[in-house]
Order: structure tokens, then C-alpha cells, then sequence
């Protein structure tokens, strides 16, 4: 074995350029991140040939002093940190010292700067290994310029391991983008070849994220506000500070998903990070409402306590660990679940429409020939006044639902024709239990009140915007799984005995699953019984599950159980045997549901978590406004 030698400081130096400068966009990103540091207000990044060839970046910043500008360029001098209290108390994003200096070794760089308050600026140069040129004086504003020129020109073969231009130019992009989402407060500005691909002026971080992510990630996004603690302190949307905890920033509505994590990004006191730990506590968050393997979108600002995270894992800063990595995950994990499980209030569709749950009706009126409530108390319509459902599912004439989007009906209704309406049929009120109740206050719930079913399958309902399209196997799923999820977590799970156990025929699989675990199935609510060895009864199931198809969900629990184990299956995949549960015990496609029935549906759909999507994650409902009807059918042009 060879004798241990001390490397020398050129081979140092580029095993120091190598951590840091893996390709253009670290160069962009130590660049961007001292400019921060130094309180630029303004940022321009210019490149040339996807920065290969060259990248300057301007700031307005603080700018350095004549007399710091040769430890500037030097390994191991930094002015962010001076004692060991200072390194595991990190406020700042760069603090190690090597960036320009590692930048130098590999490149071609002038630094000019000027200082706050000076009256002139300086230069100062390096080139590859050769020791940096004398500081010279230059015209230069209040601020710092870095320019790196023929980036690995000393290197030629770390330079053929660099990609296309364009690639090298995307990710440089995607770096100056992370940069505007932590900091919405500077302005940037990137130009490549002299053409302006990103111009994003100061904002405030909602219109920031808009601009970055896009119209419609924002016209889905939900707000995560959460803390324990007092405030931060600082500058930035989350920053380091005395904060024990806290989180802020956007969720995408689980309509929005994509195939990729391009937008996915997460800040700790500022700084972009890739955390195992946050990135699964947002996955467990959007599991519920998440279809297949999509991936969700985010932009998440964690602030925490800085020494109650370490940043000096890795070289490039983005990793990072935490002291308490179960408080922080189970934290951010409620917050963003939190925000998912509001109640319904913006539609599954792109952006088409946000309801406004103010908007409320001049007065409610009963239609004709019913007789008006009593002074002061709310108007109760019957769903159904006599009228019988027909083979296309159309419960009642529609202007009988006139009352609740116009001005006060007169006795001499006439419907859109101009004919006489309907006079409602005397038979038979629906059931009290099936009235549809409007507040005093005359505001039109969100999803409105059914008109029809459609096919079977689809629920139309009219609200204050326009037409609502309801899949109602879908939503009465969710709202089935909410509950299941309740009543377990509470450990009152009530059972319903059948007066006729359903029979049916199973394998000896299913039957020994049945009499294995028949403590797993009570607590569940079931209750199966083998009648042969081809034969099972099941004598009892969760009362809200009565009237899903008994057979198949019994089949779905027991093969669930033995697939996951009863064990898992009460600890740590409830939700998966619960979704199996909600699936089978939902109403299915082909029943015709009353009037009643399905204004029910939709007030339950209102108030239950999640309900924008079903258990796989695929929309429940979608909202076409008037708007989108006009546009549809060319109306006004």
C-alpha cells in the first residue's frame, strides 16, 4: 500500500471545485444566494450558452470592501460565521467560504463591487490555480458583479460530462425560480443570450407563486397557515428566527396533480431543501385525495428554531436534518392535511370556478300553491310535492326551484315558454326528513339543489354560478370513508344485525379468513359466519354500510385482511381497508335516487372533508359557471 502523502492545494482546489460546482446552475446558485445575503434587493442573472461560456449576476446588495475583496476569492473566509455558536446557529443561505473560491479554480472571474456608502467601486480577478490579480478601482454602483467566464476551461474533461445548452439552461432556470419563491420581496430578472426568459418584479407571495407556478396551480391552491409559538422575525416569507414552528405557503388542490415533482418545493428558514422527512409527511398528507401515482404540487415555508436543524450536511446546502424529525414531520404533516380537508369550496375543474358562498338570494318565497312559513322562521321546501320521478330522473318542473335563484315568485308563475307553470300535484308530501331546509338568512348552499339524474350515474344540480355535476358513487364514497374514519378512530363503530343474513358462496380461503380473525371483523363491525365450506352469512355490518352490495364487501374486507395482516390493517393501513369498505358500501351506478335523496347527498357532500375528491383521488364534482354555458353554446357573439 502507497504511503500517505498531503495532496496538493491544485488537486485540493478541485476536489473542493467539484463539491460545489457541479455544472452552470451551482455557479447560479451560490451567486444568487450570496446576493440575498448581502440584502440585494434586485437581482439580474445573464447567461451565455446555458452559462458554459459565461454568467454574470448583478445586485444591489451591500456590496464588499476594498480591503475584504482578496479573502473574497480565498478558501475558508466567509463573513456569515465566526465561531462554532454562529455554525450551529446558521441565519444565512451560503456561510462555508468556498463558493468563489472554488468558482475561481475552474473559471475565468472578475468581481466588482462598491460598498455602501463609498464613493467609488473595485475590481479584483482570478484565473483557474493563479493567485487573484491586484484590487484596481472601477465605476460600479452600490453592489456586486460576478462574472464567470469559460466555465471548466482548465478542465477540459469535467467539461464533457456538461449536457446540451439547453439542458444546462433549464436548470439554471429552475435554480433562478427557486430563488424568486423563497424570496417574493427581490426582483429578478434572467437573460439568456441576451433575450429576457424571466422577469418577476417584487410581489407579494401569493402573485409570486402565480407567476412561478402558473394560473392554474393558482386558481386551485389552498393556503397552509400554521404555528406553534410566536412569529418569526425577519425578512423572507418564513425566516429563521426564535419560532419553535411554523408553516406557511400554498397546496394544490389534488385536481391539480401532475405526472412529475417539478412542482414540488419546500423551504426551511428560506433555503430550498429535498428532505426525505418533509417530502413524505406532504405524500401522507395527499394520500387520501390523490389519484394512483400522481404527484402533488406545493409550495411549502417551514420556520424553525436555526438550531434545531443542521444545514451543514452536505455541500450544496439542499439537504438538511432535523433535531426533532417526528415533531416536524407530524406538524407539517396535520397543517397541509388540514388545509386539504376544508370543506368543499373550490371546484375540481381548472380554475373555472371559485363559489362564493355570500352571494345570497333577494327572499325565499314558497313555489305556488304552497303555503308560506310562518314570520321569522326558515322556509322548509319539500324536495318533492307530489310530483314522481320519471324515466329520465326529473324529480319536479324546474320552476318549482325557481324560488331559489330570483326575485320573489308571483302567484302567476309562467316558465321560460311564457306558458302557465305546472301547479305542483296534491299528492303526498315527501317525509320531513327529506325537506330541504334555506337558512333565514337566504343563502344558496354551495353545490345548490338537484334538478335530475343523469344516466344513472350523474347528479345536475343548479347553484348561485350555474350548472353542478355531481358523480354520485364517487362523493357518497367520500363521505362513507369520512365517517368509517371517525367511528374507528373512536372506537364506536355501530353495527346493524340483518333480519335475513345475505349468504353467499366463498372459497375456504375466505372461510378461514372469516373464522381467523372474527375479533378483526367485530371491531370492524362485521359479523360472517360459516353455514358450510362453500358458504358464509354475513349476520351484521356497520349501520351507514346497510346498503352496499354485502356480498363483494365482504369478499373486499377478507381479502384485504389477508393480504395486509390483521395486525397492520387496525394500525397502519386502516385507510386502505376503510376505502375498500366506503367502495363497496357506496350507492352504486344505474339506482335512481329521489329528489330528496340527492339534495341530501349534496348537503352531506358540503359538509364532510375532502369531499372534492373521492378515496382514489378522482374529482367528485365540477362546476360549469354561466359563463362556460354561454361560451359553449356562442351565446353573445
Amino acid at each position: 500500500m502507497s504511503r500517505i502523502l498531503p495532496l496538493s492545494d491544485t488537486l485540493i482546489s478541485q476536489i473542493a471545485a467539484g463539491e460545489v460546482v457541479e455544472r452552470p446552475a451551482s455557479v447560479v446558485k451560490e451567486l444568487v444566494e450570496n446576493a440575498l445575503d448581502a440584502g440585494a434587493q434586485s437581482i439580474e442573472v445573464a447567461l451565455e450558452q446555458g452559462g458554459v461560456k459565461r454568467i454574470r449576476i448583478t445586485d444591489d446588495g451591500s456590496g464588499i470592501e476594498a480591503d475584504d475583496l482578496p479573502l473574497a476569492l480565498a478558501r475558508h473566509a466567509t463573513s456569515k460565521i465566526a465561531s462554532l455558536d454562529d455554525l450551529e446557529g446558521v441565519r444565512s443561505l451560503g456561510f462555508r467560504g468556498e463558493a468563489l473560491a472554488s468558482i475561481a479554480s475552474v473559471a475565468r472571474v472578475s468581481l466588482m463591487t462598491r460598498h455602501t456608502g463609498e464613493s467609488r467601486g473595485w475590481r479584483i480577478g482570478a484565473e483557474g490555480e493563479a493567485s487573484p490579480r491586484a484590487v484596481e478601482p472601477a465605476a460600479h454602483a452600490t453592489g456586486t458583479t460576478v462574472d464567470v467566464a469559460d466555465l471548466y476551461f482548465n478542465t477540459p474533461a469535467r467539461r464533457k460530462f456538461l449536457k446540451m445548452e439547453a439542458t444546462e439552461f433549464a436548470h439554471c432556470d429552475a435554480v433562478v425560480k427557486r430563488a424568486a419563491l423563497s424570496r417574493p420581496d427581490v426582483a429578478f430578472s434572467l437573460k439568456h443570450n441576451g433575450r429576457v426568459s424571466t422577469h418577476l418584479p417584487k410581489s407579494e407571495l401569493a402573485r409570486r407563486v402565480e407567476a412561478v407556478l402558473g394560473a392554474e396551480f393558482a386558481a386551485s391552491m389552498r393556503a397552509v397557515d400554521e404555528r406553534i409559538g410566536t412569529d418569526a422575525a425577519g425578512a423572507g416569507p418564513e425566516s429563521a428566527g426564535t419560532t419553535h414552528l411554523t408553516i406557511r405557503g400554498f397546496a394544490g388542490s389534488p385536481a391539480f396533480s401532475r405526472a412529475s415533482r417539478d412542482q414540488q418545493f419546500v423551504f426551511v428558514n428560506g433555503r430550498f431543501v429535498r428532505d426525505k422527512v418533509l417530502a413524505h409527511a406532504l405524500r401522507e398528507a395527499y394520500r387520501d385525495v390523490l389519484h394512483g401515482d400522481r404527484q402533488p404540487a406545493y409550495v411549502i415555508y417551514l420556520g424553525i428554531d436555526p438550531r434545531a436543524v443542521d444545514v451543514n450536511v452536505h455541500p450544496s446546502k439542499t439537504e438538511v436534518r432535523f433535531r426533532d424529525s417526528r415533531a416536524v414531520h407530524q406538524f407539517v404533516y396535520h397543517a397541509v392535511s388540514k388545509a386539504l380537508a376544508s370543506n368543499v369550496a373550490i371546484a375540481p375543474a381548472s380554475g373555472a370556478f371559485a363559489p362564493n358562498a355570500a352571494q345570497t338570494i333577494p327572499s325565499i318565497l314558497p313555489p305556488p300553491g304552497v303555503p308560506a312559513s310562518p314570520e321569522g322562521q326558515p322556509y322548509v321546501l319539500h324536495a318533492m310535492t307530489g310530483y314522481r320521478q320519471g324515466t329520465l330522473g326529473v324529480a319536479q318542473p324546474r320552476s318549482d326551484y325557481a324560488a331559489f335563484f330570483s326575485h320573489p315568485l308571483r302567484a302567476d308563475l309562467r316558465d321560460s315558454n311564457g306558458s302557465d307553470a305546472p301547479a305542483p300535484a296534491t299528492g303526498p308530501q315527501a317525509p320531513a326528513n327529506a325537506a330541504v331546509e334555506i337558512s333565514a338568512s337566504g343563502q344558496v348552499p354551495q353545490l345548490g339543489y338537484a334538478l335530475a339524474q343523469l344516466h344513472g350515474l350523474y347528479i345536475l344540480a343548479q347553484n348561485q354560478a350555474g350548472l353542478v355535476l355531481v358523480d354520485m358513487h364517487a362523493a357518497h364514497e367520500r363521505i362513507l370513508y369520512e365517517k368509517l374514519k371517525l367511528a374507528l378512530d373512536a372506537s364506536s363503530m355501530q353495527t346493524q344485525k340483518l333480519l335475513v343474513p345475505s349468504v353467499f358462496n366463498a372459497d375456504r380461503l375466505d372461510i378461514a379468513t372469516a373464522e381467523e380473525h372474527e375479533s378483526t371483523l367485530q371491531l370492524l363491525g362485521f359479523d360472517l359466519a360459516p353455514l358450510s365450506p362453500t358458504t358464509l352469512a354475513v349476520r351484521a355490518v356497520p349501520a351507514m354500510l346497510t346498503g352496499g352490495d354485502l356480498p363483494e364487501l365482504a369478499r373486499g374486507i377478507l381479502r384485504d385482511i389477508r393480504e395486509l395482516g390483521a395486525s397492520r390493517i387496525i394500525t397502519e393501513r386502516q385507510n386502505e381497508l376503510l376505502s375498500t369498505m366506503a367502495c363497496h358500501g357506496a350507492v352504486r351506478a344505474q339506482r335512481n335516487l329521489s329528489t330528496p335523496e340527492m339534495n341530501a347527498l349534496l348537503r352531506e357532500m358540503e359538509e364532510t372533508e375532502r369531499s372534492g375528491q373521492c378515496n382514489h383521488g378522482r374529482p367528485t364534482w365540477y362546476q360549469m359557471s354561466i359563463a362556460d354555458l354561454d361560451k359553449l353554446f356562442m351565446r353573445g357573439r
